[in-house]
């Protein structure tokens, strides 16, 4: 099994979310790629770079190509993985813009979904998806941080997609240490719940 780890907090390794992700990963196995938006941000969508997504191949310019390769490598990535795992802070009711600047890139008609007479289709079927998300205050599953992560996976035909909360961490010292145990048991408990886990 390969699972890639997705983390997105401006933290980088000591981010709350981060550490999170990192357990759940390590309880997962497998082989594990990582990602880290903090470290090597995927660049923001401007004009140009969305030009180059919706360009023929036979008319693009040698920029565009490149534009169009480092999309391909990210979405090859992904497609490579049997588990995704994001960790999710939330900044600003929102989610981190290094993670939204990742979803422009690998949400490419033709590649990661297409238009049908029926509407859009997921192309990237069969995948499990976590979210080990942290946030300062409590909010609960149906913030709109999370609906679009979920709506936006759905999209690309990622469906199974579980939740994992830490919440509260801004609050109090213990209201932190309890939504970081919490998040933890959640964790420790999937092995009660996948025999195919370590």
């Amino acid at each position: 099994m390969t699972t890639l780890q997705i983390n997105s907090s401006l933290f980088g390794a000591g981010g709350q979310s981060t550490t999170l992700a990192n357990e759940l990963v390590a309880r997962l196995g497998g082989k594990a790629v990582v990602r880290d938006l903090a470290k090597n941000p995927v660049p923001h969508l401007d004009g140009e770079r969305f030009a180059a997504f919706i360009s023929k191949p036979e008319t693009r310019t040698p920029a565009q190509q490149a534009v169009v390769d480092y999309s391909d490598a990210l979405i090859a990535e992904l497609k490579a993985a049997d588990t995704i795992v994001i960790g999710l802070p939330m900044y600003n009711f929102g989610l981190p813009s290094t993670l939204k600047a990742y979803f422009d890139h690998i949400g490419r008609a033709g590649v990661t979904f297409k238009y049908t007479d029926k509407g859009p289709v997921g192309l990237l079927t069969g995948k499990k998806a976590y979210l080990v998300v942290a946030r300062g205050g409590v909010y609960g599953d149906a913030h709109a941080h999370m609906t679009y992560v979920r709506d936006f996976l759905a999209f690309l035909g990622i469906t199974d997609v579980e939740c994992i909360y830490a919440e509260g961490l801004a609050i109090s010292p213990q209201a932190k240490e309890q939504g970081l145990a919490k998040a933890r048991t959640a964790i420790r408990r999937l092995n009660e719940r996948e025999p195919a886990l370590i």
